[in-house]
């Protein structure tokens, strides 16, 4: 593979984690979101998807964001009566968006994209490197 290749490889992979934060920070922004109505339910937390696809052009394995899937996992509850989406009982239904892990995950594409970018550094560098030599 060569530089070129190499740096579209790179660059999909940053935008996949891009598309990974964009998702996170969605779930982060209606984190404490709820129902409008007492039987209607809140904001369903997503969870970013990847997919590897071959490309016989570049002779390399790219990556592409997927779409999100919503995360089955029952929703929270607080009791508050006042509520005007509160059910019978009292209850108001919370998102099953918990922002410590939300927190995590961001951290996590966030390396992953650093280390993209570093990758994509150190080819940028080895091309300039070669242009230079080929100078000579």
């Amino acid at each position: 593979m060569d530089l070129a290749s190499s740096m579209s490889v790179i660059a999909s992979g940053m935008r996949a984690q891009t598309d990974r934060m964009r998702v996170i920070s969605e779930n982060i922004a209606n984190a404490n979101s709820t129902a409008k109505t007492a039987d209607g339910e809140p904001y369903r937390r997503k969870i970013a998807t990847m997919q590897s696809e071959f490309d016989r052009t570049l002779g390399a394995t790219m990556v592409h964001p997927g779409e999100p899937v919503p995360d089955m996992t029952d929703f929270r509850t607080q009791y508050d009566p006042g509520n005007p989406a509160a059910d019978k009982s009292g209850y108001v239904k919370l998102p099953n968006v918990n922002p410590l892990i939300e927190v995590m995950d961001m951290r996590e594409a966030q390396r992953s994209y650093e280390a993209d970018l570093t990758v994509m550094e150190a080819s940028k560098s080895m091309l300039a490197r070669t242009v230079d030599l080929l100078k000579r």
